[in-house]
């Protein structure tokens, strides 16, 4: 007896040493995946005269809305008289187009035809200020002002700093006598809050019945995230290679109508409250595939400690993974098709049964999910024919996911590299829906990314309280357009 349970303890030691092996020579023969680049010299940028030409926009109330989609149109139209005053070298090279009433297309033409074309995105319109915290703002949300190293204001982040700093570096380059070899297209539309379908989608319809096919476009997208990832000592740029799908599902429960007095055994809000609370209860599982397991594996290296170790070893570690991820929403959302509950409809008096009861669930689709996959997940889910459920219009398959192995991605990536120097770059996905979506008929790489750094606080002023964007930060961003165009089209 006692031979054999020393003969077991031994057998339980040698399996310990060889998982502890296992997991060593994953983590420590898991090498970098970082490119090495030369520095590069800081283009100059006088920081004070764009942080007031981005703040002038900042004034410019382009609000976003379903309800009124004419209601900002003064407010662009004031901002492209604005735009073409402040960029004049710009538009004395390229061509302009209005499209859709109030989206401008430019094209940068090339020397090369043979060159195929890139696109650089961005969009004019903000969403609204949340009703009752405009006095929780440091600073009037609309009024544009610098103070404290700042430009403050809606749209200062999204998306009026992508849009201004490209055409800063636009501008600064065409002055210097810049041409590109291939031809640049700047597309910014006016609707990228609300799905862009009258903006951004036909300027690609537009440049498609052209015959144009973009070697790549570049839009808002990820960040460079300081302090948010446990175990990562540098800033992570996280490139979007990948985006989730966007569906909303409007579920509507019939009933007979009556007195409050007499309730039957089922009424329309009982029926709805029950498959939301199992849509709730029965969410889509979470998975670590394509462009989330290829940023783990980017990044790993680059850990210490025993998150090292974990994102070294996912076959083993996954599910412990997945449970960290869980306990946050940002988190979650990078390995879950999420499922939010936004709207609900029902009843107008204290003693009338509703004859119906309606509401809205917004999902965001991990690339591998669809519209159809979605759908039936909630229809199986329910399980009440009762419930009727109807797609609302815009909703959208995750886009193709762009492949890390293109010279344009290793372009991209470079270029991050020679700007933020101290930066970690990883492939990432993009859990928001962006105007890029509309542009996968047209090519085959996308890429969303905002050359912005930001740590967690940061993150809460993205479409809330106090928005605003560090000079400094902005100076660069407009460094790193340059740069981009310069090793794209240079």
């Amino acid at each position: 007896m006692r031979r054999l349970i020393r003969n077991i303890l031994l057998l339980v030691v040698a399996a310990v040493l060889i998982l502890a092996g296992v997991l060593a020579f994953n983590t420590f023969t898991h090498g970098s995946r970082q490119l090495q680049v030369a520095s590069v010299p800081r283009a100059p940028v006088d920081a004070q005269a764009v942080a007031a030409r981005l703040a002038e926009a900042i004034r410019f109330r382009t609000i976003s809305s379903y309800e009124q989609p004419d209601q900002h149109a003064d407010a662009l139209r004031d901002m492209h008289a604005h735009i073409e005053k402040s960029f004049p070298a710009f538009h004395a090279a390229a061509r302009r187009e209005l499209v859709g009433n109030f989206s401008l297309l430019y094209t940068w033409e090339g020397s090369d035809p043979k060159a195929r074309p890139i696109a650089f995105l961005a969009h004019q319109d903000v969403v609204p200020i949340a009703p009752g915290t405009e006095k929780d703002w440091q600073q009037p949300p609309f009024d544009g002002v610098i103070a404290d190293g700042f430009i403050w204001g809606r749209g200062s982040w999204d998306d009026k700093g992508n849009l201004y700093s490209m055409l800063e570096a636009a501008e600064a380059m065409a002055k210097a006598g810049f041409r590109p070899k291939r031809t640049i297209y700047f597309a910014f539309g006016h609707d990228e809050e609300t799905a862009g379908t009258a903006g951004a989608k036909p300027i690609a319809a537009l440049l498609a019945s052209r015959g144009v096919r973009l070697d790549f476009v570049i839009d808002e997208g990820l960040l460079i995230t300081e302090g948010i990832m446990k175990g990562l000592d540098k800033p992570a740029a996280l490139i979007g290679v990948a985006e989730k799908g966007y569906v909303t599902l409007v579920l509507n429960a019939q009933a007979t109508p009556g007195h409050s007095s007499m309730p039957p055994r089922d009424t329309a809000i009982g029926m709805m409250s029950a498959a939301l609370a199992r849509l709730e209860d029965h969410r889509l599982p979470m998975q670590i595939r394509g462009t989330v397991a290829e940023m783990f594996d980017t990044l790993a290296p680059e850990m210490s400690g025993f998150n090292r170790v974990v994102l070294s070893n996912l076959w083993l570690f996954k599910p412990l993974l997945l449970r960290e991820f869980e306990k946050s929403g940002p988190t979650e959302a990078t390995v879950r098709t999420t499922t939010a509950l936004t709207i609900f409809n029902a009843g107008d008096k204290d003693n009338v049964l509703p004859g119906n009861a309606e509401a809205t669930v917004n999902f965001r689709l991990i690339p591998g999910d669809t519209q159809g996959s979605v759908t039936e997940h909630v229809r199986r889910t329910i399980a009440n024919d009762r419930i009727s459920i109807k797609p609302f219009p815009g909703n959208t398959d995750p886009p193709p996911v762009t492949p890390t192995a293109s010279p344009s991605f290793q372009m991209l990536n470079r270029t991050i590299r020679e700007v933020y120097p101290d930066v970690i770059v990883a492939p990432g996905l993009m859990v928001a829906a962006t105007d890029s979506r509309h542009y996968a008929g047209i090519t085959d790489k996308i890429f969303r990314f905002s050359p912005v750094r930001a740590n967690s606080d940061d993150l809460k002023r993205f479409h809330g309280t106090n928005e605003r964007l560090s000079i400094e930060g902005y100076a660069d961003m407009i460094r790193f357009y340059r740069r981009l165009i310069e090793n794209a089209a240079g």
